[in-house]
């Protein structure tokens, strides 16, 4: 078996050379011995296919076999075997699995005609894996080292054994606290619910100080309806930052086509004193409210709704804001429609004294 796995070595690379050389010194057997010296020189061809009866019979007990000398080549061999380190030597040595039945060692049939050295190696049924200079090493202890006692600049890391309070965490630790950050976090919840006036000051204040700050706030013009019904004074600063922007007509596209309430009369009467609105603008959200009015079927809310466009469009015409004369027809007819109501009637006496001049 040895001589079929390393006959393409020689015999200086041949790991189970000190094995050998060992079991050559402390047999007394000469048969034994015999064989193992033809091992560790050259085996005849014809002694794998020799049975241990053979081999005996051939074996002369007087013949004293020659010793080569055994140190010469325990030092060839240990010259050209392959290095392994002191840990690997240390290690267990990989086995074959032995079985408790002698008979697994002997092929089932040796007289058949395709039985050869092959064959046999075949049923043992041995892992090449199993045969290597690999072996378990032994865990190292590897201790713990000891801590260097602490100097006097150093930190000095406690570690009680019982611990007397809970730790609490800094929850502001590398959190954003710039302006920026504040306001965003503010017109988040602005779109949901009133602020306090605190809170409202803060991103009036944040919006002032920084004129690009409006462009990053995270407003939309789907969300603009939602800032004018919880806090209109927020809305009317953002809008005003706005006007600007490319984007400004968004934003008066989305005023025009929510429903119209106090708030959003506010906002638009505050714009239109605060700045030059585009005309057109104008002229569709008051025919948006005429619109609101004669839709609504709560009595009482369309009354308080008349009141507050009638009371909207006189400050309007007060200050000169809309020209009266292109909704003239138009918010006529909403005056005599809602004439029960003392605001409309009044509203209709200024058109009445209005169509008297000039345009």
């Amino acid at each position: 078996l040895l001589y079929d796995i390393h006959r393409q070595e020689t015999e200086a690379t041949t790991p189970f050379v000190p094995l050998v050389l060992e079991m050559v010194e402390t047999t007394n057997d000469m048969a034994e011995r015999k064989f193992l010296l033809q091992f560790l020189s050259s085996l005849p061809k014809e002694l794998p296919k020799q049975s241990v009866q053979g081999f005996l019979q051939s074996c002369d007990p007087a013949e004293d076999p020659v010793i080569p000398d055994l140190d010469a080549l325990r030092r060839m061999h240990q010259e050209s075997a392959p290095v392994v380190n002191s840990a690997q030597a240390l290690g267990l040595r990989p086995v074959i699995n032995d079985k408790s039945d002698e008979g697994y060692w002997v092929p089932s049939d040796p007289s058949r005609e395709d039985f050869d050295d092959i064959s046999a190696v075949s049923d043992l049924q041995l892992k090449p894996e199993e045969l290597t200079l690999l072996s378990l090493e032994p865990a190292w202890a590897r201790p713990v080292p000891p801590l260097l006692e602490a100097t006097v600049d150093e930190v000095f890391w406690l570690s009680p054994s019982q611990l007397l309070s809970e730790p609490l965490w800094d929850y502001t630790m590398c959190a954003d606290t710039s302006l920026g950050a504040e306001v965003r976090e503010l017109f988040a919840k602005a779109v949901k619910t009133p602020l306090p006036a605190d809170q409202a000051q803060v991103i009036i204040d944040g919006l002032g100080q920084d004129v690009k700050l409006v462009y990053h706030c995270g407003l939309t013009p789907k969300k603009l309806p939602e800032l004018v019904e919880h806090n209109p004074q927020i809305a009317i600063e953002v809008l005003l930052k706005l006007m600007p922007s490319s984007q400004i007509s968004n934003y008066f596209g989305a005023l025009v086509n929510m429903e119209m309430s106090l708030h959003s009369l506010e906002v638009v009467n505050r714009l239109t004193t605060s700045v030059d609105l585009p005309p057109e603008f104008i002229h569709l959200y008051i025919s948006n409210c005429i619109s609101s009015c004669e839709n609504i079927k709560d009595k009482y809310m369309q009354n308080r709704l008349v009141r507050l466009v009638c009371v909207f469009l006189q400050s309007l015409i007060r200050n000169k804001i809309i020209n009266v004369h292109d909704l003239f027809i138009e918010v006529q007819a909403f005056c005599i429609e809602f004439s029960r109501i003392k605001e409309a009637a009044s509203l209709f006496r200024v058109l009445k004294t209005l169509e008297q001049q000039p345009r």
